[in-house]
């Protein structure tokens, strides 16, 4: 019964910073808006841009100081005045966060510096380098492949450059989907929804406020950017600032869930393939338009019109519908690892399955867009 009463007030203390952070949110990107407005800082329309009206793009400016302030205020308070008690050991945890903080910060100057002005991509891949040295250098970095690709147990020498990859991978995936409306808050929602939910059942009530917060930001601009502000339906993007804070928020919170430290949570079997499961659409989406540029003879880095959402635009799916099939392929890759790592106790044919599963979806949407089943299915839509 103390038991339970403990985890329903912890949920409590989670669950109030997110509704703050929905607040916050809520009102100041009415006010960016404003101020975009004002000054006329709009989005450039080019033949990569699905949008084809002016709409500013500095959503994400509001995204990383709420989280920060949020996620700070809400510890302080927690411990300092209910004397809550995280079972936190400070020691191991607090560091990573710190580095978190810091990253979210830089990575906040430069987005914004690239939203307003624009900054050569070297320059960029630079700091998100910087940036991703930043948890390992805090001890955070993935040291357990939990027997996916017959690994267990990753030394410090392969477990830390692979960590450092993969936040950069997962800051550009997440910035690359950010090609419809909703679609990156969406996902990102969704990968924080399902981590967070985890990391409560775990214990990790620390981890499990700042993935909350985070979702609690991402409401309110989600349908500001999906369904407009006021009557002029006034909408904005959330930029690079945005994408690239979100990416490396993901990052952290699935290399936390991932990280074989007791610390942090229990051990869990098959946790690289959970926390992975979150990004699963992203990055093998990002892996599909590199392989067809090298196919192509193109450059793997050059921007074109070839991923998923792309694909159902052409296919004549509208960008809402779109964007909720790729949520709803999001969720079912979340769910299916979640049940599939305790059902099978080879890691090996679990993230087979994922790869077969994704190989499977692309190979029918190109069927049903061949077909012109998609349009037909979208004027089905409409008429509902």
């Amino acid at each position: 019964m103390i038991l339970n009463l403990a985890v329903k007030m912890n949920l409590l203390y989670i669950l109030i910073p997110a509704l703050v952070a929905m607040l916050l949110s809520r009102i100041f990107i009415p006010f960016i808006i404003l101020v975009t407005y004002k000054k006329r800082l709009f989005d450039p329309i080019d033949a990569r841009k699905v949008h084809q009206r002016i709409v500013p793009r500095l959503g994400g400016v509001a995204f990383a100081p709420i989280q920060c302030c949020i996620l700070v205020i809400s510890l302080v308070i927690m411990i300092k005045v209910f004397h809550v008690n995280l079972n936190l050991q400070s020691w191991a945890i607090l560091p990573s966060f710190m580095m978190l903080l810091c990253g979210l910060v830089i990575l906040f100057i430069v987005g914004i510096g690239d939203d307003l002005i624009g900054i050569s991509y070297k320059w960029k891949f630079m700091v998100q380098l910087i940036v991703a040295s930043f948890f390992p250098l805090s001890g955070l970095w993935i040291n357990d492949f939990y027997g996916v690709a017959f690994m267990q147990e990753l030394p410090p020498w392969i477990g830390i450059p692979f960590t450092i990859f993969f936040v950069v991978l997962i800051i550009n995936a997440i910035n690359l989907i950010d090609g419809l409306d909703g679609l990156c808050s969406g996902v990102v929602a969704v990968g924080c929804m399902v981590l967070g939910g985890l990391f409560c059942y775990h214990g990790a009530w620390f981890h499990a406020l700042f993935a909350f917060v985070t979702v609690g930001v991402l409401v309110p601009f989600f349908f500001i950017n999906v369904y407009g502000l006021t009557r002029r339906r006034r909408q904005i993007f959330m930029g690079d600032t945005g994408s690239m804070t979100l990416g490396y928020s993901m990052a952290f919170l699935a290399i936390s869930f991932a990280m074989n430290n007791q610390f942090i949570k229990p051990f869990s079997e098959g946790a690289i393939v959970v926390a992975f499961s979150t990004l699963i659409v992203p990055i093998l989406d990002v892996a599909r338009v590199m392989y067809v540029r090298w196919r192509l003879g193109k450059p793997v880095f050059k921007p074109d019109r070839n991923h998923l959402h792309h694909k159902f635009l052409r296919a004549g799916l509208s960008q809402r519908t779109a964007m909720v099939t790729i949520l709803l392929l999001t969720l079912f890759f979340c769910m299916f690892n979640i049940v599939a790592v305790r059902l099978i106790n080879n890691m090996n044919i679990v993230a087979l399955l994922d790869i077969l599963i994704w190989i499977l979806f692309i190979k029918g949407c190109a069927i049903l867009e061949k077909k012109k089943l998609f349009a037909r299915m979208q004027l089905f839509i409409n008429l509902l």
